[in-house]
């Protein structure tokens, strides 16, 4: 039991693709599905909207607590500066103030990062590892708290909203980047590339991987929302 919290890598590696991988991305799929199948019914009752906000805040705790209890924390890893780190306290904000405004911001820099970090995860401990479960739930919670906001809330996202979510994600960055030249993180992969298998590899050497990254972000915030208006077009039709 000891070994399934601790910080054994080489016991729980994770594999990429690998079978607990793939049944993971199933699993948001499905989520994601029920969502929409009963979305009026989770818009009479708020029960599913507490137990987002619920995981979205024992997410965020399990992993400070996690490093804390191994004695691994660390302020070049542990403050709440990668993006998806970013996302779930977005998302938590959102949910609860049903802001639109931090909805138009939120759902396109979470949706993009929480895919992206699905896909091709920054993840050194498998199944069935605590940590291979909190990274897929964290990022699971991000993507289906957007999805609820899309169709409980009826939140409806416009061409601006992509324009305005990618200038906050652009002033996040430089925030960020100003803080790992502070104190010699890699926040946001800004420094360096991820030390296992990423999209970044595919990207070009630092910095211009960087540029790709914003073209990556922006083709993805683009292609979210074409995606949102021909559903509510061909509905509509």
């Amino acid at each position: 039991m000891e070994s399934l919290f601790g910080f054994n890598i080489e016991k729980y590696p994770f594999e990429l693709f690998s079978f607990s991988h793939f049944l993971m991305i199933v699993i948001l799929l499905i989520m994601a599905v029920l969502m929409y199948v009963f979305r009026q019914s989770f818009k009479e009752k708020k029960t599913v909207k507490y137990i987002l906000i619920a995981v979205l805040i024992t997410s965020a705790v399990s992993y400070q607590l996690w490093f804390l209890l191994n004695g691994q924390w660390d302020i070049k890893i542990n403050l709440p500066l990668q993006l998806c780190s970013i996302s779930l306290y977005l998302c938590t904000f959102m949910l609860l103030s049903k802001s639109y405004r931090l909805f138009e911001i939120t759902f396109f820099v979470s949706m993009s990062g929480a895919f992206l970090a699905i896909v091709t995860p920054e993840l050194f401990f498998g199944f069935p590892h605590f940590r291979f479960f909190q990274f897929f739930i964290a990022h699971m919670v991000i993507v289906l708290s957007c999805l609820y906001m899309l169709w409980v809330e009826e939140f409806r996202p416009t061409f601006m909203s992509v324009i305005r979510s990618f200038i906050v994600l652009n002033v996040i960055a430089v925030f960020v980047f100003i803080i790992n030249k502070l104190i010699g993180s890699n926040y946001m992969f800004l420094v360096e590339k991820p030390s296992n298998t990423s999209i970044i590899d595919y990207l070009g050497p630092y910095p211009w991987y960087i540029l790709s990254l914003e073209a990556v972000a922006f083709a993805l915030f683009i292609l979210i929302y074409l995606v949102i208006y021909l559903l509510r077009k061909n509905k509509r039709g």
